[in-house]
């Protein structure tokens, strides 16, 4: 053999070698390629969406809508109608009294100035020179504490009438408003602040629908004294003897007392 071709054998084991050796290396690095995808993306995507989702939605829904709606709607509406409605009704309705005049409200510990119809509301009616007052601003109104059954120690026991009047620091100011309220401009010197169903016949002491200023209709007058006091003193006298009834004899004065002085009158 030539001893030039020892070392080109050499080369070719060499070079056989080196070709395993790479093929050897490459498929090394190759087989780790299939693990990794199976044992990957079973792991992952199973454990995050199922654990998440249903876990959720039961759990927050189920839980706010039975525990908001039942706890707010029943309690409030209940609460508020009865309480609120029931004290509005008895107040705006004064009892009417057996003749069919309103009650007012009665005799008082202490009275206080009642407001007035405002000024120019109120007109007068005339009969000759007898006035008569508005019947819408002055209807009249008794003493629910006087009735036919007690007029014996009411309006028959003499001085009664003291005991419920008011004090002029109430009738004053009242006098002043209603004179405005009619449209008066004469002197007060002369004009009654009148109770349309007088005192003495169980009117209310201090109700607005019961007072109003009463021009004189005697035009010599130098006091407040007029023809319809001496009817309510004659009234009274009926009343007490027994010979007319106390619903009777409010109900003639106070619709129209002029019509009465024919009837009744002295």
């Amino acid at each position: 053999m030539n001893p030039t071709d020892r070392p080109r054998r050499g080369r070719l084991v060499a070079a056989s070698v080196g070709l395993a050796g790479l093929s050897a290396a490459c498929g090394t690095a190759a087989s780790p390629a299939p693990s990794v995808p199976p044992s990957v993306a079973p792991s992952v995507v199973p454990s995050v969406a199922p654990s998440v989702v249903p876990s959720v939605a039961p759990s927050v829904a189920p839980s706010v809508v039975p525990a908001t709606v039942p706890a707010t709607a029943p309690a409030t509406a209940p609460s508020t109608a009865p309480s609120t409605a029931p004290p509005v009704v008895p107040t705006t309705a004064p009892a009417p009294s057996p003749g069919g005049l309103t009650s007012g409200p009665g005799t008082q510990a202490t009275y206080a100035v009642q407001p007035q119809p405002a000024p120019g509301t109120c007109h007068y009616r005339w009969v000759g020179s007898y006035p008569l007052p508005d019947p819408s601003c002055t209807p009249g109104a008794v003493n629910p504490l006087v009735t036919a059954a007690d007029v014996a120690t009411t309006i028959c026991r003499p001085g009664w009438t003291a005991t419920v009047r008011p004090p002029e620091d109430v009738t004053g100011p009242e006098k002043v408003g209603s004179a405005a309220a009619y449209g008066y401009t004469g002197s007060f010197s002369t004009a009654e602040y009148d109770h349309l169903v007088p005192l003495e016949l169980g009117g209310d002491p201090n109700d607005p629908a019961n007072l109003w200023l009463e021009p004189n209709d005697r035009s010599d007058a130098t006091t407040v004294t007029n023809t319809k006091d001496g009817l309510e003193d004659r009234l009274r006298e009926l009343v007490c003897a027994g010979r007319l009834p106390l619903a009777v004899a409010q109900e003639a004065i106070a619709t129209d007392w002029v019509s009465a002085l024919p009837r009744y009158g002295s």
